[in-house]
């Protein structure tokens, strides 16, 4: 009876060897908590950093945010004119509250000096050899910037691929992620509709066409060290597509918008596909928070007012206000300031 009631005791000495693990192990969590919470006294929401998985703003708080405007262009009348236009908003939005332009310069892939090198920071590149672009000299777009960033000193490290007949209309932000390029999602650029064509750059092995991002190559930003990667993809791709009769009929003018896209893919690039990059005239009919102006629509008008997109011109014709989009007004008044300097 005596050994019976023995078994049920514990030992003094196990007693107070529970009791000192107890305490220790309670004290090394109370040191840790202290020092986690002094850690992230400073963060507004109080949470632990992710060594891995960087949050957006994180990574828009790490580097220079600035990027390089770059766009590709002819020495042609029209195409000074317009340069002129764009460089005079760029610099208009350049220092904004918002902004995150850097430098500027306009790519003339005519292969000589034009009277506007005083007038805008110009770098001349050479064209495709004569008869190789057959006509469609947008092919000189992807020549022209595999020149340029392997010859120009470019201080940014992103760049915004732009183009002549671009209105910045609100300052504009580096709206890429780091290595999450940002682009603008074209309606009319159908990469899963145009599969069977698109396969034969993209092939089965690299995934499926979805892949592909419903872009063009402007506007986007992203960064220079990507782009250098891309860019001999990019115009190999398109002169390829322009090289076979199949590919040519189905993309038309903007075959070379369909070789940024695939050559992007290929590299395994997806970009933030951002609506609010671009308007388009007379598709949008507000400004908004929107950035750039793309005037590449007909805006002409005939005496009742009916939009003329395709059929030809219309008869110059005073807007009226309650009838014609916002956006042309805007667009219209554009124009006048930079006439009016």
């Amino acid at each position: 009876m005596i050994a019976r009631k023995n078994v049920g005791r514990a030992s003094p000495f196990l007693l107070v060897l529970l009791a000192f693990g107890f305490f220790l192990a309670t004290y090394n969590l109370l040191i840790l908590v202290i020092h986690k919470t002094s850690e992230t006294s400073g963060s507004d929401a109080g949470e632990l950093d992710d060594p891995i998985i960087r949050r957006p703003d994180a990574v828009r708080e790490s580097g220079d945010l600035k990027f390089h405007v770059a766009l590709t262009a002819t020495d042609a009348p029209y195409s000074k004119w317009q340069c002129r236009v764009m460089y005079y908003w760029y610099k208009k939005m350049k220092d904004t509250p918002g902004s995150d332009m850097g430098g500027f310069t306009r790519v003339l892939h005519s292969g000589k000096p034009d009277n506007l090198m005083d007038e805008i920071p110009t770098f001349v590149v050479d064209p495709l050899p004569e008869g190789l672009d057959r006509g469609y000299i947008v092919l000189n777009r992807p020549w022209a910037f595999v020149q340029w960033l392997e010859k120009a000193t470019i201080e940014e490290e992103y760049i915004l691929m732009a183009e002549p007949d671009h209105v910045f209309v609100n300052p504009l932000p580096n709206l890429a992620h780091g290595d999450n390029p940002a682009a603008f999602p074209f309606f009319y650029i159908k990469p899963t509709e145009n599969e069977k064509v698109v396969r034969k750059y993209y092939p089965e092995e690299k995934g499926p066409v979805t892949n592909i991002d419903p872009i063009g190559n402007s506007p986007v930003i992203i960064k220079k060290s990507m782009l250098e990667k891309i860019a001999p993809t990019w115009m190999n791709v398109s002169l390829r597509m322009k090289d076979d009769p199949e590919t040519d009929k189905a993309f038309g003018w903007v075959l070379e918008m369909y070789g940024y896209a695939v050559a992007s893919a290929l590299h395994g690039v997806r970009h933030i596909l951002r609506k609010d990059f671009m308007l388009q005239p007379p598709w949008d009919t507000e400004i908004g928070k929107k950035f750039i102006i793309h005037y590449t629509y007909g805006c002409d008008y005939n005496m009742k007012v009916k939009l003329f997109l395709v059929t030809g011109c219309g008869i110059w014709y005073p807007l009226i206000a309650y009838e014609v989009p916002n956006t042309y007004f805007f667009f219209f008044f554009r124009l006048k300031e930079y006439s009016a300097n």
